[in-house]
């Protein structure tokens, strides 16, 4: 994984501008490579994952010459050769440089993760590929906040045992983290006795550096660069800080609400929609160049109440009825990638890709707060997620007005915080959705932490009442009741911005059809990306299924 930080002259908007160009030119290769974006206000811009662990050094290079030589004009061809300079330094880095060293390896109980009530949760842990060399502790969760149980690594015997009874409907989440180096004289390396005996006769080098990774195992991304916490290497968790975690849910379906719904919930978002209605929409469209064959695409600007929706409309060229295919988006301020818009119309979706922000698609910022999360958390009236969520309401206004739409289908997806839009819109418009398709979908169980279980992502206060009552107006488990479209969403059962025991909750109060996929061994996927592939994957199937006049119908889930 080639990590690429901030720099004057590199950000997330450019790799989507790589990304575009890369596959508008068919370069070789490029089918190996994926270039993800984490936002332009992000800390880190962007990371490109090779599909596999043997880097292709040629491959890369051809990617190069293709893009610079792509026709495209001579300001955005210096912008690329510029980007492609930065990429090919990190990947050559990249090929000299191992994966993250996994001196642990855990072995489920049970291979999918999920338990019944009364069952025994539990791992066996063994060494892992790289020879321990730290000594390790670890506590047991209820839904990450509950601690449970405590206790300390023992591979004297080649393996250990973390274990619990699961006596409710619960997420167990397990952080097994270094608490010192062992001291193993010249050599660096520790077997597994060596480890036990070291840990047992004090024979343990405890550093600065033993501070715990709390911050960091939470998602809150507080321990900043260079602290103690920062100084471990290898975990399972994508971050490289020495952190491991491990996670299962135990009768997950049987997972209750933590809070109830405010009375007047409905009645406010219904008013809200009224308010709106009465607004013309007074859409205006802008054509877009783009270099993909038999695509109209057009930049959008709708009127919403109190704020205007951007985004792109793509279409395949000429006359025509196409199912419609919603695009909501993570979190973050960047320019949406009109290219991958393009490449999805010409496979006969018309597509809407919207801006979660008051901004041109187009526009890497736009002004927007980078904290916009916490803007107006008070306060339901000012909330940023008041707005965000009526313009998506609006997009769906404006896709009624366009007669290139077939009139039925209409088809909501996102990941992260485009999940959690989704999951809102679904819920919130019912009867204009007919499909909803997402990944580790943000924003449920808001009020999580008053209540036993680790919230995650918007991360409104806990300790602010006022910020508590907000939230609930805003949380996708509130809406999830009046969702009548099957729901497919895969997560991670150890996603600390997205925490499972809220998608499960959210998913709980769908009275129909729905879909769960926990994947078992997935943080948030940013952190881990390859771990998703099944719900990438399973997406990619729904939406061919829907694209060619198929009927989703969800898979059963299988305890």
């Amino acid at each position: 994984m080639i990590s690429i930080s901030r720099s004057p002259g590199l950000n997330t908007c450019d790799l989507l501008l790589l990304e575009s160009f890369a596959i508008a030119s068919q370069a070789p290769g490029i089918a190996g490579y994926r270039i993800l974006a984490h936002g332009c206000n992000a800390g880190i811009d962007g990371i490109l994952y090779p599909s596999s662990a043997s880097f292709d050094a040629a491959k890369f290079a051809a990617l190069g010459r293709n893009l610079y030589h792509h026709p495209v004009n001579l300001m955005t061809r210096f912008r690329v050769s510029f980007i492609y300079s930065v990429l090919l330094a990190g990947a050559f880095s990249f090929a000299q440089r191992a994966p993250i060293q996994q001196q642990l390896t855990f072995t489920p109980y049970h291979g999918n993760g999920i338990y019944k009530i009364g069952d025994t949760v539990g791992w066996t842990v063994t060494p892992g590929p790289t020879t321990p060399t730290y000594a390790y502790k670890w506590v047991i969760r209820r839904n990450n906040a509950v601690v449970l149980k405590e206790g300390k690594l023992d591979l004297s015997s080649g393996q250990d045992k973390i274990e619990i009874t699961g006596d409710q409907p619960e997420m167990i989440y397990v952080a097994i983290e270094p608490y010192a180096n062992l001291d193993t004289g010249s050599d660096s390396t520790a077997s597994p006795s060596t480890l036990a005996s070291a840990t047992s006769t004090g024979q343990i080098s405890s550093t600065p550096a033993a501070a715990s990774t709390a911050a960091t195992q939470s998602g809150s991304a507080n321990a900043s660069p260079g602290s103690a916490a920062l100084a471990w290497k290898g975990g399972n968790t994508g971050r490289d800080n020495g952190l491991y975690a491990v996670g299962a849910a135990v009768a997950p379906l049987q997972i209750p609400l933590s809070t109830p719904r405010p009375a007047d919930f409905y009645s406010f978002w219904d008013g809200k929609l009224a308010t709106q209605a009465r607004l013309p929409i007074n859409a205006v469209l802008t054509p877009v160049h783009t270099d993909v064959q038999g695509v109209e695409m057009n930049m959008f600007v709708l009127d919403a109440l109190g704020s205007r929706a951007h985004g792109y409309v793509a279409k395949p060229a000429g006359d025509g009825k196409f199912p419609a295919l919603v695009q909501l988006q993570y979190a973050g301020v960047y320019a949406l990638n009109a290219h991958a818009d393009a490449e999805a119309a010409a496979k006969g979706w018309l597509v809407l890709n919207v801006d979660s922000h008051d901004k041109l698609p187009s526009d890497p910022s736009g002004n927007i707060p980078q904290v916009y999360n916490a803007v107006g958390n008070t306060d339901r009236e000012k909330s940023y997620f008041l707005n965000m969520y009526l313009r998506d309401s609006r997009v769906l206004d404006y896709l009624a007005t366009r007669p290139d739409w077939d009139g039925k289908t209409v088809v909501l997806t996102g990941g992260s915080m485009g999940g959690q839009q989704s999951i809102m819109l679904a819920g919130l418009r019912p009867d204009k959705v007919t499909a909803v398709a997402v990944c580790v979908p943000a924003g449920a169980d808001t009020n999580g932490d008053l209540h036993g279980r680790k919230a995650g992502y918007p991360y409104w206060p806990s300790d602010n009442p006022d910020a508590m009552k907000a939230a609930l107006y805003f949380d996708t488990v509130d809406f999830a009741s009046r969702i009548k479209a099957p729901v497919f969403a895969g997560f991670g059962l150890i996603d600390t911005v997205s925490p499972p025991a809220g998608v499960w909750t959210m998913l709980n109060q769908i009275p129909g059809a729905k879909e769960p996929l926990p994947v078992i061994d997935s943080e948030h996927d940013n952190y881990t990306y390859m771990k998703m592939e099944p719900c990438h994957s399973r997406m990619a199937e729904i939406l061919d299924l829907i694209l060619k006049g198929g009927k989703y119908t969800p898979k059963e889930f299988q305890p």
